[in-house]
């Protein structure tokens, strides 16, 4: 007698394989919609943006390769008065403490992006989690602050890897508006592209050796105060607790009675 095993993965496919099927053939879209969105939910997300009625951004630029643009940002950001937050691979530290030190003395967040840059979903957990806590320990021996928020190399995550992060206190953060600096398509792209997808709650992603970002982030600051809106650290745009992540990414307050300045919890320095 043959006995057939059917892993619980596959039945979870065939599940969702004829709820489609009823869906189609009964032109009942409303309730396979709703099916298939509730079941998105299930997904451990990042962050990617956050539920903010002030106006209220983040930008942030990921540190893991080149050093040569990090004073003139430094600069800059001095100049238009903004804090931002700077997602360092421990093997950059270790290659440029000194500009750690000057990132961290200018009043930026220093956060975690990886001691190595692997892509993380193709990690132990075990694995994850040293690549973490080194860097930490890093930033931490420079700076004097442990990092709390993690952004995965490559934006290459899974439930696995949000988890490990949230196991080591750590918050998982991803970006909703992309400037492609490191494409180099020009000062004027990059410009466009930023303050045309901005809104508040959102968390912008550059990189700190991009060929035009220097040139394109005076721009975007003058526009983006012009507009209203008020740039911090990514510790100060989010939640620390009593929220939850919609299936876009965003995270929004559990209790909405208030405005999102009120619930907001700012992170202690």
């Amino acid at each position: 007698m043959k006995v057939f095993v059917i892993h619980k993965n596959t039945l979870i496919i065939y599940g969702l394989a004829i709820i489609l099927i009823c869906g189609v053939l009964t032109f009942n879209w409303d309730t396979t919609i709703s099916v298939f969105s509730a079941l998105s939910l299930k997904r451990d997300l990042p962050i990617y943006y956050v539920d903010r009625q002030d106006k209220a951004i983040s930008i942030s630029f990921d540190a893991a390769w080149g050093n040569e643009d990090t004073q003139d940002l430094i600069n800059i950001l001095e100049q238009y008065k903004v804090k931002t937050t700077f997602f360092v691979v421990g093997g950059w530290v270790d290659k440029y403490p000194e500009s750690v030190k000057a990132l961290s003395d200018a009043g930026h967040e220093i956060m975690n992006h990886s001691n190595t840059h692997p892509h993380m979903t193709q990690l132990s957990v075990e694995k994850m989690k040293e690549e973490i806590k080194k860097c930490d320990d890093k930033i931490e021996a420079i700076t004097g602050k442990r990092p709390f928020l993690f952004r995965p190399p490559y934006g290459d995550y899974n439930d696995k890897v949000v988890q490990a992060c949230r196991e080591m206190g750590h918050y998982t953060i991803q970006w909703d508006v992309d400037s492609l600096d490191w494409k180099e398509l020009g000062v004027d792209a990059i410009v466009e592209r930023v303050t045309k997808r901005v809104k508040s709650g959102s968390i912008v992603l550059f990189h700190n050796a991009a060929k035009y970002t220097p040139a394109a982030l005076p721009k975007i600051l003058d526009t983006l105060q012009k507009e209203g809106y008020k740039i911090v650290p990514i510790s100060e745009l989010i939640y620390r607790d009593n929220y939850h992540i919609d299936h876009t990414g965003k995270q929004i307050p559990n209790n909405k009675d208030k405005t999102s300045v009120d619930k907001h919890i700012k992170v202690d320095s």
